[in-house]
């Protein structure tokens, strides 16, 4: 596990499930303290899970979920958000009948401070530009690339330590999803918001993160820095998409490019 004596997320063997079907298995991690952390698997390897077991969507059955220091494992996710971590799901889940601004407030609803509120809200609209055109419109008529811009700007007006992203590339454009992943880079960089994502994409996702881990079948079987996992064989083949050409013992992956 990586060396997270600064972490702001702890997971220490917690097992999830769904009725009598285990989702999550032993699962062990880390997140360090402004940096940018990924979970990488397929369909149904558990990712999404793993989230819903740290916003206190799903109690954990065995382990413990430790944020700031603090054990937070079965908390009510209302508390949790309170305590600076909140959760962007998969599907974005806006509130579809309020305007833009009115899902914005609702992030910001445990905030009492209307000058921090009004500062973070500019921010949001520095981030996202198109928010500020599209304010007082219905957020069920954004786009789904607007929605996801939406969706991680609601959690940001929380002013949170640590924002969970499930998904976010899913069902976009690949320019859409650059410029999403290029505004969470941006998040981080400039406010130290740690991430931890969840992301189907896995070239991109290895690409903006810090560190990574691989979940199959329910259990974390590989973990490294993102920059060690995008030169090992199985994640070339298996989720970059490189296939193995050449001779034995002399190996030569296609080219595929790639946005940092």
């Amino acid at each position: 596990m990586s060396d997270a004596g600064d972490a702001v997320l702890t997971l220490t063997n917690v097992e999830s499930a769904y009725g009598p079907i285990k989702a999550i298995r032993g699962v062990s991690l880390k997140v360090k303290k402004g940096e940018i952390s990924t979970v990488l698997g397929s369909n149904g390897a558990g990712k999404t899970t793993i989230l819903k077991t740290i916003s206190g969507i799903i109690d954990p059955r065995k382990g413990s979920v430790h944020f700031r220091g603090e054990d937070i494992t079965s908390r009510d996710p209302a508390l949790i958000v309170q305590n600076g971590l909140c959760h962007v799901p998969e599907g974005r889940e806006v509130f579809a009948l309020l305007s833009v601004k009115d899902n914005l407030l609702m992030g910001a609803y445990t905030r009492r401070d209307r000058d921090a509120v009004a500062r973070d809200m500019a921010q949001v609209f520095d981030y996202f530009p198109i928010l500020r055109e599209r304010a007082d419109q219905d957020a069920g008529l954004l786009s789904g690339g607007q929605q996801q811009m939406l969706a991680i700007s609601r959690a940001l007006m929380g002013a949170p330590e640590l924002i969970l992203l499930d998904e976010p590339s899913l069902g976009l454009s690949p320019k859409l999803t650059k410029t999403i992943f290029e505004i969470v880079v941006r998040i981080n960089r400039e406010r130290g918001t740690t991430f931890l994502l969840v992301e189907q994409n896995a070239n991109m996702a290895l690409h903006v993160a810090d560190y990574g881990y691989v979940l199959e079948n329910g259990r974390i079987v590989m973990e490294d820095t993102c920059e060690r996992l995008r030169e090992k064989d199985d994640i070339k083949e298996f989720y970059l998409g490189m296939k193995e050409a050449g001779a034995r013992g002399e190996r030569r992956w296609k080219k595929r490019k790639t946005w940092r």
